[in-house]
């Protein structure tokens, strides 16, 4: 706050309706059957308006205030919120979008930007109405108050809100470049991994004994009561983790630490008791995440369960191979928006087995490297939210004016 006292010396702030500092221009309403695969002019809607994908076109002639050209500053008023700077080519804009036309001479463009973003969340909650696709109305944000600092001399007060641009810009700047150079590196070394796990889990025909996994490993599939919805099967005294797809992490051959579900005691002999250490596949949907268990847990029928060894076999070393084969398999799984391996068909995918004790040489290289893709694939999200709430921090402070009346 010292820092936005001594920006503002002593300058008075007025807070002052929107409606009062820019316009609110709606965009062209289009029935869908003029809505076209292709044509002259891209049509932006609330649907593509942050993603810029699924573009629809029209042909009709561009109307006087109807289109967004580069560097206009638009903002989605339903079902996507918020504002957004057009950095592409001239579009038509969709009725549930404003263009946002600032008076040039008492606020700043990208200041103004700053201003509609941090206070979208509140005015969603103070005035979005509508439950299946929820809006506000343009005289809603109209009357939304922001601070114009030093009003009595718009030279000076541009100056200030400038300042504070180029603050806010930095730290947008230096976020993205973080989440560049983190998700840069964890690419490299994902790669680094999947190349070497290639290298040592391929083995050719007389390097290793080739045997399927029904001739390997004794495997059952997990088990529930039905119907699903039934609440007696959930929670209460005695209950345990019950483990189902989306708890078995996509990397590091573990459950996440707490199972979105647990199966009450009345539940529990109508499923599948997996002790610790057991290794588990998921064969539905998301298929080939494998796990070795870190704790006692029921399991879903969605999952495989292997219960016993036919093989002198390292655990660690089938954990890695069973992955690599369901990340080939999967491809040509069965279904097109749910995704199904049968028990019976990935019985006969087929793995090396070399000796023991270069299966452990093969486990303590993919452990090495997968405990850093490991720390970077958690480490990364956990750096980016931080450097979002430190930006968001800045930014409260920079944006959180003095109060005085309109």
């Amino acid at each position: 706050m010292s820092f936005l006292e001594r920006l503002l010396d002593g300058a008075a702030v007025e807070w002052k309706p929107l409606g009062k500092v820019c316009r609110f221009i709606n965009g062209k309403a289009y029935k869908q059957a003029e809505l076209l695969e292709q044509g002259k002019y891209p049509v932006l809607r609330v649907g593509n308006f942050f993603t810029n994908s699924n573009w629809y076109y029209s042909n009709l002639e561009l109307e006087e205030d109807k289109y967004c050209d580069r560097g206009d500053l638009l903002y989605a008023w339903s079902a996507s919120f918020g504002p957004r700077i057009w950095d592409g080519d001239k579009v038509i804009y969709h009725y549930h979008i404003w263009k946002v036309v600032p008076d040039a001479k008492s606020i700043d463009k990208k200041y103004l930007y700053y201003l509609l973003d941090w206070d979208t969340k509140a005015l969603k909650e103070e005035h979005g109405t509508g439950s299946t696709m929820m809006h506000v109305s343009k005289g809603s944000i109209e009357k939304r108050l922001v601070p114009i600092p030093c009003p009595d001399n718009p030279d000076r007060s541009l100056a200030i809100q400038a300042e504070i641009v180029r603050i806010l810009d930095t730290f947008t700047a230096l976020t993205a470049e973080l989440t560049a150079e983190l998700s840069a590196e964890l690419s490299d070394r994902q790669k680094q991994y999947n190349y070497y796990r290639d290298r040592l889990l391929t083995f050719e025909k007389g390097e290793a004994e080739w045997k399927t996994l029904g001739e390997i490993v004794t495997f059952r599939r997990g088990s529930f009561p039905q119907p699903y919805g039934n609440s007696g099967w959930y929670d209460g005294e005695g209950s345990m983790p019950f483990v189902q797809v989306a708890d078995v992490s996509d990397f590091g051959f573990t459950l996440i630490k707490e199972t979105k579900q647990r199966i009450s005691k009345l539940a529990q002999p109508k499923s599948v008791f997996v002790k610790a250490g057991t290794v588990i596949v998921t064969l539905q949907g998301t298929i080939g995440r494998v796990a070795i268990t870190q704790y006692d847990c029921y399991v879903d029928r969605t999952l495989a369960i292997f219960t016993g060894y036919k093989e002198n076999i390292n655990k660690k070393y089938f954990a890695y191979q069973l992955k690599n084969k369901f990340d080939i398999e999967k491809e040509y799984a069965r279904g097109s928006t749910l995704k199904t391996i049968t028990k019976e068909e990935f019985s006969n995918f087929e793995i090396p087995i070399p000796p023991l004790a270069e299966q452990a040489r093969i486990v303590a290289i993919l452990d090495k490297f997968d405990t850093l893709t490991t720390s970077i694939r958690e480490g990364l999200p956990r750096e980016i939210e931080l450097r979002q709430q430190q930006y968001e921090y800045y930014r409260d402070l920079l944006l959180t004016f003095p109060k005085t009346e309109a």
